[in-house]
């Protein structure tokens, strides 16, 4: 087995995904104690430009008309291929819809060991992995000589794996692709006419303790008056209180804000994980021991139905 990184590049409708970036940076610790270069494995029909600010030594690049749209079929005979032949210290994908369709195939196929969940891995090979939805963070080396790795957000920004200079990037040949047993049928873009909350600079959010659906307008007065965009967690979105768009959570968006206001929000880890890039969190909350508190720079152990009234109207007194 050789010493290189790679890492799998997931992209969507022209646009690398966050998750990507983190995996590079997680990368080049790795790589540079191993004495390997970091490979950033880009699959793709006409899409060598979204290798332009990929912080790898080497972009291997493979173009087919069926890697335009992800699918599972198309992406692991690609990868099976690849990755026998580099044979590298580890594969990197992200703990996603992608990363996990895929990762598994190629633990079975390449022989080798999975480590999933991954938040952090060290220069010396440690990682950190969260186990058990989030509440336990499990760590231990990596297996030698290689290993398959999905990665969660949190433990890098995506900032740090961003490069100023375009990397080299090398045109590899991708083996027969047809015909494929799955194709993407139809990509079915979210409702028009709502905010995309994962670049909102200021959120406001709410969970169970708004208790129902009259009192989310509180939350939306408080948000006009801040200038930001109320958002929920999942018994918000289940009751049909917000829209699907303004889920955050692991199944819905992860966000990266300047304030995260979580208001009556327990902070379960499928909702932690979706905001720890966040700024500033800070939190509202009835129950002391709530988790929420863990991670909030800032929190209040009070009913947010007292909260949200008094803050809305004192902020409007400030701003005259």
């Amino acid at each position: 087995m050789g010493n290189d990184v790679c890492v799998v590049i997931e992209h969507l409708r022209g646009q690398v995904s966050d998750i990507s970036y983190v995996m590079l940076a997680a990368a080049r610790g790795l790589a540079e104690s191993s004495g390997g270069k970091v490979l950033a494995i880009l699959l793709g029909h006409g899409a060598q430009d979204l290798a332009q600010d990929l912080l790898a030594d080497e972009v291997l690049y493979a173009d087919h008309p069926e890697l335009t749209d992800f699918t599972p079929d198309a992406y692991e005979a690609v990868l099976v291929q690849l990755l026998g032949e580099k044979q590298p210290r580890a594969i990197l994908l992200g703990h996603t819809s992608i990363g996990t369709d895929v990762a598994g195939t190629l633990s079975v196929r390449l022989k080798l060991p999975l480590v999933s969940s991954c938040r952090q891995i060290t220069s010396d090979g440690k990682y950190v992995s969260q186990i058990c939805g989030g509440k336990i963070m499990a760590e231990g080396e990596l297996p030698v000589p290689a290993s398959v790795v999905t990665m969660t957000p949190g433990g890098y920004k995506p900032e740090q794996g961003r490069g100023s200079a375009r990397p080299e990037v090398t045109a590899i040949q991708p083996p027969p692709l047809t015909p494929m047993r799955t194709k993407l049928a139809k990509y079915i873009e979210p409702a028009g006419g709502d905010v995309d909350i994962s670049k909102e600079s200021l959120l406001i959010a709410v969970g169970r303790g708004i208790q129902n659906q009259d009192n989310i307008s509180l939350a939306e007065e408080l948000a006009k008056t801040l200038g930001g965009v109320v958002c929920g967690s999942r018994p918000v979105v289940d009751q049909a209180w917000l829209a699907s768009s303004r889920l955050v959570g692991k199944s819905g968006k992860h966000v990266k804000p300047k304030i995260y206001l979580a208001l009556g929000i327990s902070g379960a880890p499928e909702h932690t994980e979706a905001i720890s890039d966040s700024d500033v969190i800070i939190a509202v909350n009835t129950d002391p021991s709530a988790p929420i508190f863990d991670i909030a720079r800032y929190g209040a152990e009070a009913d947010i139905l007292d909260v949200l009234p008094s803050l809305t109207e004192q902020i409007k007194q400030l701003r005259g």
